[in-house]
């Protein structure tokens, strides 16, 4: 596990609860956040294509990840099976989160939340100071994941997915800027 802050910060502790806590919430299986390397790309890709109706191959995460055009988390088990990732970048201070997802069999078990908290510590290390993403206005787990950690509805951008065709709400979360530490 890399935690670029020492023991503190929202990044150690998402990890850490994730560690402690297992499949049914008790002590249990542990799971690890790493950074994605291009080998990779084809348990990302699967993952996508069983999350997504438009999903990303696995030549676009694998282009990604060699090109360093992302920032690319994936959550594994105990057993280094890759269970989630998440996918983010930025320019300046302004960035997007572009993928979150995990596997049916792992969820609600922290991971996403896990995912997600060290997304934003990440960015904000980093200085951005906007976090943006899209979510389909159906997906209420996803959309009441972000409102908890205080992303705000900015707008609505209709008919933006496809497969089946539905809106998404544009969320948007500000962060600390460098400035205000």
């Amino acid at each position: 596990m890399e935690d670029q802050e020492g023991d503190g910060g929202v990044m150690a502790t998402a990890e850490r609860r994730v560690e402690e806590m297992g499949a049914d919430g008790e002590a249990g299986p542990v799971f690890k956040i790493r950074i994605a390397g291009v080998d990779d790309g084809e348990a990302l890709a699967a993952i996508e294509a069983r999350s997504f109706s438009n999903p990303w191959q696995p030549q676009t995460f694998r282009s990604l990840i060699a090109q360093g055009r992302a920032h690319i988390l994936v959550a594994e088990d105990e057993a280094s099976e890759i269970v989630g990732y998440a996918v983010v970048w930025w320019v300046h201070e302004q960035g997007e989160l572009a993928n979150l997802a995990v596997t049916e069999e792992y969820q609600r078990r922290g991971i996403g939340s896990a995912l997600l908290d060290r997304v934003l510590a990440d960015v904000e290390a980093q200085g951005v100071e906007s976090l943006f993403l899209e979510v389909r206005a159906s997906n209420q787990r996803a959309i009441d994941l972000y409102l908890s950690r205080d992303f705000e509805a900015l707008a609505v951008r209709r008919n933006y997915y496809r497969n089946p065709r539905e809106d998404a709400r544009i969320l948007l979360k500000k962060l600390k800027s460098p400035e205000a530490g």
